[in-house]
């Protein structure tokens, strides 16, 4: 659900942006504020990036985020009436979004644009995302400055606070990354990791929104949404995590669901994987992929992992991912996917020749795996995203001296794509 400065100043619960919504904001003469500004026409679309738009949006994201509303005209900074802002295609929006990364310094991300009413009440609603990369700068020729909503206006900022932005963007830095040590140091705590390689990934909010913890019934569809993405990225030629747990009762824990293991006894503890979805939109992926079954009483050592079975626990991993954002209203994501392997075999990743035969003869044997880190906008385009799972994967195989991945293949991205 979306909560904006047009849901804040009417006193609505979070839902859609809706056209009835604006309506509302103008017959009730809302007032601009740090989060909330009026205006009349759209920017031209030619030339965008030397237009105030650029620092509208900075300004926003400076500020803690909000919303900009074109096709609404304004007396005393309080909505007068509405305004038809004319025709608005696909073409343009790229254009918006493309101004906010190309003519900002750091880039915006994540610009959600909304399109309301019918012809001759057309009104477009560009909704800014809070961020914490500021100060976002732009820059005019050799000269560069860092806007901010006060109050209604757009105002520069003076030195002592871009300053105090650069403190609070360092110090939110070093809270993801302790973030992501917690979480990752629990979803790899008591594992068999003596025994076998363990696949342990977690991802964080960038900036997580609280909301009410999500039920049992919706914590079960973001799992079976889950499942249709990780075979949408990785198809079932190999073992899938999400195979292992009980995704239909998924268990409450500590501000979390958990999809608890059911691969139990002695011959399936060699697929032992558990999932968690957390409060804050944080997911955890802890999976058994060394000593994999390689026959019907055969195992590999619990040293050796399969490419194809670290591709598809990725592959269940980011699904759980992008499942989870849409559920929770999260967007960008720190990532970390890490081995965890403590035997005194060094760890290979074996993968298969033209013919499906496994083995490692171009295999980097490895006494330490480090951790891949990303930030990934787990609410990107599909095929943007299907993109990333890819890239994440290589980067994970690569390590081992694997050079290709073969079950994540998304198709070629096009220009109309």
């Amino acid at each position: 659900m979306t909560f904006t400065a047009l849901h804040r100043a009417l006193g609505v619960a979070p839902g859609p942006l809706t056209d009835e919504l604006l309506d509302a904001a103008v017959s009730g003469g809302v007032v601009e504020a740090n989060d909330l500004d009026w205006k009349s026409e759209l920017p031209p679309a030619k030339g965008l990036p030397q237009t105030d738009f650029p620092k509208d949006v900075a300004a926003m994201a400076n500020s803690g985020g909000g919303v900009i509303v074109f096709g609404v005209r304004e007396s005393q900074k309080a909505a007068t009436e509405r305004v038809d802002v004319g025709e608005f295609d696909e073409a343009y929006e790229r254009s918006l979004r493309s101004a906010a990364i190309t003519a900002i310094s750091p880039p915006v991300f994540g610009l959600n644009v909304h399109r309301l009413g019918d012809e001759g009440n057309r009104a477009i609603v560009v909704e800014i995302p809070s961020s914490v990369d500021g100060p976002h700068l732009i820059y005019r020729n050799d000269y560069f400055g860092a806007p901010v909503r006060n109050d209604s206006d757009t105002v520069w900022m003076k030195e002592r606070q871009i300053e105090a932005m650069y403190r609070a963007r360092f110090d939110e830095r070093r809270h993801a990354t302790e973030a992501l040590d917690n979480l990752f140091a629990e979803a790899a705590g008591g594992r068999s990791s003596g025994e076998r390689a363990w696949l342990i990934a977690v991802a964080h909010p960038r900036v997580p929104r609280f909301r009410d913890r999500l039920t049992r019934d919706e914590a079960r569809d973001v799992l079976s949404k889950t499942e249709g993405l990780a075979l949408t990225y990785a198809g079932r030629g190999g073992v899938h995590p999400l195979e292992s747990v009980d995704r239909h009762n998924p268990r409450p824990g500590l501000r979390r669901w958990v999809a608890v293991n059911t691969a139990t006894g002695d011959r399936s503890t060699w697929k032992e994987s558990w999932l968690s979805i957390h409060r804050d939109g944080s997911v955890t992926l802890a999976a058994a992929v060394g000593g994999h079954r390689m026959s019907s009483d055969g195992y590999f050592e619990g040293s050796q992992v399969q490419s194809a079975g670290l591709e598809c626990g990725i592959a269940d991993f980011m699904g759980l991912l992008r499942a989870t954002a849409e559920a929770t209203d999260n967007d960008e994501y720190d990532v970390r996917i890490g081995i965890e392997w403590t035997g005194e075999q060094p760890l290979t990743i074996l993968t298969t020749d033209n013919f499906g035969q496994t083995f490692d003869g171009v295999s980097t044997p490895l006494h330490h795996y480090a951790p891949v880190e990303t930030t990934v906008n787990a609410v990107e385009p599909a095929l943007d995203y299907y993109w990333h799972v890819h890239d994440l994967a290589l980067d994970c195989v690569n390590q081992g001296g694997v050079s290709n991945v073969r079950m994540i293949q998304p198709p070629e991205r096009t220009d109309q794509q």
